[in-house]
């Protein structure tokens, strides 16, 4: 099954992550299909950034997005 998730990047107790288009077989932060945009939760307000294109692509091919990355794409105006 692919889904669209978060990846952890930075430093500890400094978080970024990447959201990514993955298998669900694969680890968190292992092999992913395509990266479609990033989340910064550091900053202050939050930072989202997705390509809306990629992502719609995605769902309408079946890709299913995690609870968290469901909030971000409400948050980016795409679902």
């Amino acid at each position: 099954m692919v889904k669209i998730r978060l990846r952890r990047l930075g430093a500890k107790k400094n978080p970024f992550y990447r959201v990514v288009v993955a298998d669900s077989r694969f680890a968190r932060d292992g092999r992913f299909i395509e990266e479609i945009g990033y989340y910064d939760p550091t900053t202050e307000p939050s930072v989202v950034k997705i390509d809306a294109e990629k992502a719609k692509q995605w769902l309408a091919n079946g890709a299913q997005p995690t609870d968290t990355v469901r909030v971000l794409l409400k948050k980016a105006e795409i679902l």
